[in-house]
């Protein structure tokens, strides 16, 4: 789903600042508390920005965060292929973050779907409510049965969407043909096709991705 400013991992290869061992300068006090919580809030977003995954093949096969993506270029099982300008550091070394990493070994991707679960149904409907078309956080999403359960209805991938909890509430227990709603699209299983599509979605905002995406 590496570390960000500093490239210091914990024993589970979890980031902490603990096993960066650093110190922030003026941290002392209020003043370098707050200077302390605006860094480690820049680098946390740093983390979860979005790298590109390929095969050994040079195939797209997956969208993960730059904290994994280090992980993995730290283990020796990928190396990167296009570099950010932005650089995490340890105490010895700054390392620039990657854009792109490339698996080092060929990995076979099965066709079926990926596994049913909330955070693949939010990024497969794009973090939007299916019924009002907003854009949310996922902490401001919930998942809806488009046929409740109380009807039969199943947890699957065609009849699970990302919902906000206003329309939630006002859906209720009911098909949205009851409660005068209308479904944006009609939802389908996540496969690998879905998944290339968020990939040039995505690959939008990072010119680095386009030549791996075949525009």
């Amino acid at each position: 789903m590496g570390a960000n400013r500093h490239m210091s991992v914990d024993s589970r290869g979890r980031y902490t600042p603990e096993a960066a061992g650093e110190v922030m300068p003026g941290s002392e006090g209020p003043a370098g508390s707050r200077s302390h919580n605006l860094i480690s809030t820049r680098r946390a977003s740093l983390m979860q920005e979005p790298v590109l995954v390929l095969n050994a093949t040079y195939e797209p096969i997956n969208v993960t965060a730059v904290r994994r993506a280090m992980v993995l270029m730290l283990k020796g099982v990928a190396q990167a292929e296009e570099m950010h300008n932005a650089e995490v550091h340890s105490a010895a070394h700054a390392h620039r973050v990657p854009s792109v990493i490339r698996l080092l070994a060929y990995r076979h991707i099965p066709q079926q779907s990926r596994a049913l679960s909330r955070k693949n149904i939010l990024l497969r409907d794009r973090n939007t409510c299916q019924f009002c078309v907003r854009i949310f956080p996922s902490s401001e999403l919930t998942l809806d049965h488009v046929v409740p359960r109380s009807r039969g209805g199943r947890s699957t991938w065609e009849n699970l969407v990302a919902c906000c909890y206003r329309c939630n509430n006002s859906k209720g227990d009911r098909t949205p043909e009851e409660a005068g709603l209308k479904l944006a699209r009609k939802p389908r299983p996540f496969t690998l096709h879905t998944s290339r599509q968020l990939m040039r979605l995505i690959g939008h905002r990072d010119e680095r991705w386009r030549k791996y995406l075949f525009y």
